[in-house]
């Protein structure tokens, strides 16, 4: 049977074996607990069961019927290769194990009756597998679940009824099963199939055996056929066994034994077949493996040995078939596009061999007819089957049979299969990202649909395509594809595709690829068409379809309809290009804004618009940059090139348009959104050629690339003619303000101090040649900047007090009125800086000036901005510092004892500034000890100059558990010295640091004069006060100095009662002049044994100054003095 499939692999082929397990004695259709089994088998079966084939078959069912073995090879020749029933009879129709399902019990009352009626079974299952090494299994169905094998009294009964019923039926105790049919089926049936399994493994395995041994009986002269055939039959089992690793090495060797065949023009197709089938299976298995580079070899070998084997020069077509089949296969196993190739070149031979008159009659009786329908072995002729002579014995039944073909061959779709196979390639370079190749093959299935005479898929294929091939600039490839799409557009009457692939046709891109006279007969057509007549027939186009195509092309003349077709350019490469700039990237709103428009057509004649307007993203601009001429309809072409819109091919064509700016579209962008050019007559049809922006098509990005790459000399160009490659498009300027006539300057001195009114002076004065109207101020702090700065900066034109935190950081519109020409306008601005940091300060001008551009009177608005940059800095540098009376550092001070605290106050400022008064302003936790006046008042301070301040204080006991208090504020009220009486003063507020309170038991206060004198009492009296609620046991000594003697208690223990007192009294005799160590006091404290006395000998004095010795006064050196 030779249907136009005949190269499709058979199914049996392709499937992966599996082991063929028959089922019987079930009755699926009627039986319940049957069906449940039959489904628990073949339902959901999941990827993890074994790989088995189950079919359900009748007790007596007919198996093909096993040929009587042969003893010996010596006479036998054989007629094929392999069977074309052979694969199906083994993985449908042979089983490897047939199993007998039998309802039975062991408690059975009629035991016997049932155990001679599955014998019975049994018994007619092996009649019809006579001859077969088919094995037998038998499975009882029972509706007791049987008793676990280890419990006690073990079912004795059961175990002798199997051991009977295996010996009725002849079955070893492996092959009979029990089955309860309980809610566990599912995994009893799990357990069955595997031990299915394992059967029909052994089955194949003996299969295998079985071939293997008809080896020694073969010779290589006559059996060459039999090594082939049984070196596939022991893969093929061995995939049966699942045992692929084998299998791949029996498929390699017969793959090398089908080439060692003799090969002559009678059997090369079926040894083709046959390699074709073996090649299938190991690439398969290969695939398989995951070894796909070893897949790949074979298959490159495979192509490799048969692509010369080509057979008969008649049927050519059908090794082109066999080959595209051969990587169709492959490609579906892995991915490759060849079989499209093959299949186009079967096309070609069919066109070349089988292009019969029509007078050649399909011969009868019919060569490829069979008595059984089917060909007895694979690849082998209908009319000789199983003849295995080179020697053609009826050359005229070889003839009949090759016409029969040939004719056969001719009804074979071959568009559709060849476009089926490209798009299977097309979708394969897409996964795998090969556009080029997906492009090339698209513009094959695009041919072939034409072909096929399927039109509409042709144009949108390689519509598709063309895009790609425009913007790589493929300009050959592109002249081919665009003459198949004009075609198309041709036969289906698509008057817009006919004219923009004519457009496209005549253009710059196809100029060295098409001739001359092709380009005018195109010219001519599209003529035609623009006076809405027919045009002629596209050449080498199919003449029934140029009929039809006229009568659409009648139709569409007749219908009234739009007869504008616009064409969006960036898509295409028509004959016209376009390029529009913008004489500059920006335009000053007083003067005119200019803008050309150059054209520069390819086509072969000189050809006349009827229009050219511009389009801006402000429509209102458009009126002003239109061309149009008038002219008769019928000189499109035109003789003459004197028209406004007549373009002479290859030359540059300038159009210059101007026009003023709106006041209103001051920055804003002017944008050219289109170029639009027009090819119409009166009475036809029109076209507008639409560019997007300023001009530029599918390929211009690419050609200014290359041109600025190019190290080409531009060539020298007379005066009036321009160089095209040379003109950039600018779509898009932008219109900006007048130049301001202004001048602007301000006045200061930097750097501004902390939170003083900064003065700025602003000074503007016009330039302007005209009265500047309407003159307004905006000034303050930049916009955009930190927003901290932003809250910290207050701005005011009131310099005489200090602005709060409402006023803003920008004063907008401080209107200044009208200024003549040359006047001058001073406005001082009050600057408060609350932290310090850079800070840019802007100031903004804005007026209107009446002014002519181009005979129209336009009021200009002006602005002019000044920015200045101010840094802030603190006036001061504040140190403050807590000391004892004996001006030592502390960290620390005592409740009730009195300290100094100590203000240094330095300039920071580059400014003279005159501090006018201080103020000290204590926290509770904090009391002076005498009057806390300023002492700083009226003082100036240069830069770098300092005044210190100190006052007395002490602190009044603190509560418990709370140790560090605060101090106060200390504020300095200050101005710079070179302001204005007027000038607010400025305060600037030192919160003074916290301090650390201790409180002490004890306090020791001496009393003593300033200074002793040699030999001379000094009396001195120390003063113990107990500061707690406890009676203190006190020891007090006195450690003597050298430069002292002393009268007094030298140590003692003394009581001293809560809240009271006591008073030491020493007399100190100075021995030496000069500062001396005075005896120190030691004391410590019974109650407190923690307790330092070194702390207390901070509060007492440690050296005096002696005095030396007053000599009495001498009267006689006073005289002489």
């Amino acid at each position: 049977n030779m249907s136009p499939t005949q190269w499709d692999f058979p199914a049996e082929l392709c499937c992966r074996p599996m082991a063929f397990v028959a089922l019987t004695g079930l009755d699926v259709t009627y039986n319940a607990v049957h069906r449940a089994i039959w489904d628990a088998f073949c339902v959901n079966r999941r990827a993890d069961r074994v790989p088995i084939s189950f079919k359900v078959l009748p007790g007596d069912h007919e198996y093909p019927k096993c040929r009587t073995k042969r003893t010996s090879y010596e006479w036998y020749i054989p007629k094929g290769i392999l069977k074309t029933g052979w694969m199906n009879k083994h993985l449908n129709l042979v089983p490897a194990l047939v199993v007998v399902f039998y309802e039975l019990d062991w408690d059975e009352a009629q035991w016997k009756e049932k155990q001679s009626e599955c014998a019975t079974k049994v018994e007619i299952v092996r009649q019809t597998l006579q001859g077969r090494n088919t094995k037998v299994a038998v499975v009882l169905i029972q509706k007791k679940t049987p008793l676990p094998p280890v419990s006690i009294g073990e079912d004795v009964i059961a175990s002798e009824r199997a051991a009977a019923l295996c010996n009725a039926c002849d079955l070893s105790g492996k092959s009979l099963f029990v089955l309860p049919h309980t809610d566990h089926l599912v995994g009893y049936i799990i357990r069955l199939e595997n031990a299915f399994y394992e059967h029909a493994q052994t089955y194949y395995y003996t299969e295998i055996r079985r071939v293997k041994s008809h080896k020694e009986f073969l010779n290589k002269t006559t059996h060459q056929l039999l090594f082939v055939r049984h070196q596939f039959k022991i893969a093929f089992f061995s995939e049966l066994k699942q045992d692929t690793q084998n299998a791949l090495k029996n498929y390699r060797a017969a793959y090398n034994l089908v080439h060692e065949l003799r090969a002559h023009e009678t059997n090369i197709l079926e040894i083709k077949t046959m390699a074709g089938f073996i090649n299938y299976k190991i690439c398969r298995l290969c695939f398989q493996h995951n070894t796909p580079l070893d897949a790949i070899a074979q298959f490159r070998k495979h192509i490799d040995l048969c692509k010369k084997k080509i057979g008969s020069a008649e049927l050519a077509f059908e090794h082109a078939a066999w080959m595209s089949k051969q990587f169709q296969a492959f490609g579906d196993l892995f991915d490759e596009e060849q079989a499209a190739y093959y299949a186009q070149e079967r096309k070609q031979l069919a066109i070349l061999l089988c292009s019969h008159e029509s007078s050649v009659a399909y011969p009868s009786p019919d060569p490829l007819e069979t008595p059984t329908g089917v060909l007895d072995f694979y690849g082998q002729r209908p009319w000789r089957q199983g003849i295995l002579s080179f020697d053609l014995s009826d050359p005229e039944k070889e003839k009949a049979g090759i016409l029969a073909l040939q004719l056969k061959e001719r009804e074979v779709p071959h568009s559709e299969l060849i476009i089926a196979l490209l798009s299977n390639a097309v979708a394969q370079f897409k996964k795998y990202k090969c556009p080029r190749m997906k492009s090339h093959l698209m513009v094959q299935m695009g041919e072939e649909y034409y072909h096929a005479k399927d039109y509409t898929k042709a144009l949108k294929l390689l519509d598709y395509v063309m895009c790609d091939y425009r913007s790589e600039r493929w300009w050959t490839l592109l002249t081919s594809i665009l003459t198949t799409a004009l075609k198309c557009s041709y036969l289906m009457a698509q008057v817009k595709d006919y004219i923009t692939y004519s457009l496209e046709l005549l253009g710059r891109a196809l100029a060295s690829t098409l001739k001359d006279d092709q380009k005018s007969r195109i010219e001519k057509n599209l003529i035609k068409v623009l006076m809405n007549e027919s045009p002629d027939p596209e050449p080498d186009t199919d003449p029934t379809a140029v009929k039809t195509a006229q009568k659409l092309w009648a139709d569409r003349i007749s219908l009234a309809g739009s007869n504008v077709f616009t064409i969006e350019v960036q898509d295409y490469i028509p004959f016209v290009q376009c390029k529009a700039r913008f004489q500059s990237p920006s335009f000053h709103v007083d003067a005119p804004v200019e803008l050309h428009v150059y054209l520069k057509p390819d086509c072969p004649h000189p050809i006349r618009f009827s229009k050219l307007c511009i389009n801006f993203n402000n429509q209102e601009y458009n009126q002003y940059c239109v061309v149009e001429e008038a002219y008769q309809s019928n000189n499109i072409l035109e003789q003459s090139t004197q028209g406004t819109l007549c373009l002479v091919p290859g030359k540059t064509r300038k159009f210059s348009f101007k026009f003023v700016a709106k006041t209103e579209d001051v920055g804003k962008k002017i944008e050219i959104t289109a170029v639009d050019l027009i090819l119409d007559s009166d009475t036809g049809r029109c076209v507008v050629l639409n560019w997007r922006g300023g001009g530029g098509d599918a390929a211009s990005s690419q050609e200014a690339l290359q041109a600025t790459r190019s190290f080409r000399r531009r060539p020298k160009l007379p005066e009036s003619e321009v160089d095209w490659e040379s003109i950039a498009i600018q779509a898009s300027t932008m219109v900006i303000s007048r130049v301001p006539k202004m001048s602007v300057q301000l006045r200061h001195e930097p750097p501004a101090l902390t939170n003083e009114m900064y003065c700025l002076v602003v000074t503007v004065k016009s330039l302007e040649d005209t009265v500047a109207k309407d003159v307004w101020l905006t000034a303050g702090l930049k916009p955009g900047q930190d927003a901290n700065l932003t809250q910290t900066t207050h701005v005011t034109l009131n310099g005489t007090e200090i602005c709060d935190d409402s006023h803003p950081a920008l004063l907008p519109d401080i209107p200044i009125g009208d200024l003549q020409p040359g006047e001058k306008v001073e406005k001082p601005l009050y600057v408060r800086c609350g932290t310090v940091g850079t800070r840019i300060f802007l100031v903004h001008v804005a007026y209107a000036v009446n002014t002519v551009v181009e005979d129209q009177e336009v009021v200009c608005k002006c602005h002019k901005d000044e920015v200045i940059t101010i840094e802030t800095v603190v006036p001061f540098d504040v140190t403050v510092k807590f000391i004892t009376t004996k001006f030592e550092h502390l960290d620390r001070v005592y409740a009730e004892i009195p300290f100094l605290l100590m203000i240094d106050i330095l300039s920071a400022s580059p400014w003279a500034l005159t501090i006018l008064t201080s103020q000290l302003k204590l926290a509770p936790s904090m009391v002076a000890v005498d009057q806390v006046d300023s002492q700083v008042e009226k003082v100036i301070l240069q830069t770098g100059e300092s005044a210190s301040e100190c006052f007395c204080l002490q602190c009044p006991p603190v509560p418990d558990g709370q140790n560090g208090v605060a101090s106060g504020l200390y504020i300095i009220s200050w101005k710079r010295s070179s302001a204005a009486e007027s000038a607010p003063l400025v305060n600037t507020v030192i919160t003074l640091p916290h301090v650390i309170v201790e409180t002490i038991p004890l306090h020791v206060h001496a009393d003593l004069p300033s200074f002793g004198r040699v030999r001379e009492s000094l009396p001195v009296k120390y003063n113990l006060q107990n500061k707690t609620s406890l009676v203190q046991d006190v020891e007090i000594s006195v450690e003597p100095s050298d430069a002292f003697m002393f009268s007094g208690l030298k140590q003692i223990r003394l009581r001293i009662l809560p809240g009271t007192e006591q008073e030491m009294l020493y007399n100190f005799y100075p021995l030496m002049a000069g500062y001396q160590q005075l005896p120190s006091l030691s004391i410590n404290l019974l109650r407190f044994p923690n307790f330092s006395s070194q702390l207390l000998r901070r509060f007492l004095p440690t050296r005096i100054f002696v005095k030396p010795q007053g000599r009495q006064p001498d009267e006689a050196s006073i005289e002489a003095a």
